[in-house]
């Protein structure tokens, strides 16, 4: 037996046509107690951008599928608190900006500056992390050669760049000082407008923790004595300071 249509898919499409095509997807979600990745299918399946008929059940249909759904029990349509600019705002997104984008705008409404920081020293600290693993340079012996240009016929030639290892090892190295520099502006920004009882703030200890042990790889292979300034700037900024130790 075939499977019943889900008749949020048919209200999902009515709310963003109703909304002039600029309701976010994560609002119509939240709205019906969905997935937003579900609304999203429906949309590309029913092809919703076509036209507002097509892959919609007729009024008659409608209003038998909504008869007794409690889904949207006591939604007044979602209207925003007065003075709210949302509508106009994302109605300018959703001419430019891709669905994607605009459901991560929508979900950027509802966090608090000290979230979308700490999302970002995330992202910079898994960053360095994986750097470590494809930017190591094994011995002063490795070398890489790309090709950059194809030759044709006779008189043509295939042309090489060669990657020397010192050259990778110091871009590996200036690319890592400017992503902990990154990563220490962003802790010390944390530090600053998160709440005191923010429980973040102690994994903040394991981040600097890791810095530290690149650190020393660092000072490793450039086979100097180990620098901890960096660290000591963050441990500086995680206890308040303002990480300048001159």
């Amino acid at each position: 037996m075939a499977r019943a249509r889900n008749p949020n898919r048919d209200i999902a499409k009515k709310m963003w046509l109703d909304s002039d095509k600029t309701m976010p997807l994560v609002e119509i979600a939240s709205k019906l107690n969905c997935k937003p990745s579900q609304i999203r299918k429906w949309k590309s399946e029913d092809n919703w951008s076509d036209n507002s008929n097509s892959n919609v059940t007729n009024q008659k249909e409608r209003y038998y599928s909504m008869k007794g759904n409690g889904n949207a029990k006591n939604n007044k349509g979602g209207a925003a608190p007065k003075g709210n600019q949302n509508a106009r705002t994302h109605g300018l997104y959703s001419k430019y900006l891709p669905d994607d984008t605009i459901d991560i705008i929508s979900m950027m409404d509802q966090q608090e500056p000290a979230d979308l920081i700490w999302g970002q020293i995330q992202i910079q600290y898994a960053a360095i992390i994986r750097a470590q693993k494809i930017m190591w340079v094994e011995n002063s012996e490795d070398e890489t050669k790309v090709q950059t240009q194809a030759g044709f016929g006779d008189s043509g030639s295939d042309k090489y760049e060669y990657q020397f290892a010192w050259d990778k090892q110091a871009n590996f190295l200036n690319a890592q000082s400017r992503a902990m520099s990154t990563l220490s502006g962003l802790i010390k920004q944390f530090i600053a407008i998160a709440d005191e009882q923010d429980e973040r703030k102690a994994k903040l200890n394991q981040i600097i923790a890791s810095t530290d042990n690149i650190q020393a790889r660092t000072a490793l292979i450039k086979g100097a004595e180990k620098d901890t300034t960096l660290l000591n700037k963050l441990l500086d900024v995680a206890k308040g300071g303002n990480g300048d130790l001159e």
